[in-house]
């Protein structure tokens, strides 16, 4: 199917964003600060296409804060600052002349807590198409239907498009805010801790629905839960006090890490 979105003519120069190679995300030297604090030293993190990239660490080691490097969030942080180079989909995104709303068309979010707009479900998901541009019934019938589909959620709310999506459980509530991030069909999928606040069965429906995004997405997820990192990721980056310690294929890291500190944290010796 194509993106309804590009066609209605959309002003964002999504052109620019290439996702043909087998990179999603590299990350090249990066350091953050937040004033004087540094908060992230010298990362350097390849994402590749279609996989789901899990990010883990104890509290404050700065694995939250490079995901939102990635769509620029810490730009409303004041005193933030990045050097180095961060690509996505082979565009420098921290150039001066990146458009952040072609940037977050095509790198999308999903916070840790829930959080729906305070609107119908059909509106919920037909928000960011419509800041778009995409203005006919018919295309948007078709995006929210496509997304809830995606996040396997069409069957359990078709019927209620028109009732108010707080009314929604805490798990579906998270779904919906998924669907609500793929209606613009982002090439990234960032998930900071999407699992944190919810029951063991909507953690599960979230992991599945993960394991069947990445055909259509890459991910990129922070998570505390490293049993969730073990299950469903393909690549895992381990943070300490702002560094990445080990980066590599996940199951490799959690039976044989190569770092001591590594093996510490995933053995439960501290963290």
């Amino acid at each position: 199917m194509k993106d309804r979105i590009t066609e209605t003519g959309a002003k964002n120069r999504l052109d620019r964003f290439d996702f043909t190679g087998e990179t999603a995300v590299r990350v090249e030297g990066v350091d953050l600060y937040y004033g004087d604090f540094q908060a992230l030293k010298k990362i350097d993190m390849t994402v590749k296409k279609h996989e789901i990239t899990a990010m883990i660490g104890p509290s404050g080691c700065g694995k939250s804060t490079l995901l939102k490097t990635l769509n620029r969030m810490n730009d409303l942080v004041e005193g933030c600052r990045v050097e180095g180079k961060i690509t996505v989909g082979g565009r420098d995104i921290y150039a001066k002349d990146t458009d952040l709303s072609a940037l977050r068309k095509n790198v999308g979010m999903v916070f840790q807590k829930p959080n729906p707009f305070p609107m119908s479900v059909y509106d919920n998901v037909a928000y960011a198409p419509r800041t778009f541009g995409v203005k006919k019934k018919d295309l948007l019938d078709e995006i929210v239907e496509r997304s809830l589909k995606q996040a396997a959620m069409w069957d359990e709310l078709k019927d209620r498009l028109k009732k108010s999506a707080l009314g929604l459980s805490g798990g579906q509530q998270q779904r919906l805010c998924i669907a609500r991030a793929l209606s613009v069909r982002p090439q990234v999928l960032l998930m900071d801790e999407p699992t944190s606040a919810l029951d063991p069965i909507s953690t599960g429906k979230i992991e599945e629905l993960c394991e069947e995004l990445k055909q259509d997405v890459t991910i990129v997820i922070v998570t505390h839960n490293m049993q969730q990192a073990a299950r469903i990721s393909d690549k895992t980056g381990f943070f300490l006090l702002g560094e990445l310690i080990e980066f590599g294929e996940t199951e490799e890291m959690f039976t044989s890490p190569k770092r001591p500190e590594t093996e510490r944290y995933i053995t439960g010796r501290f963290g």
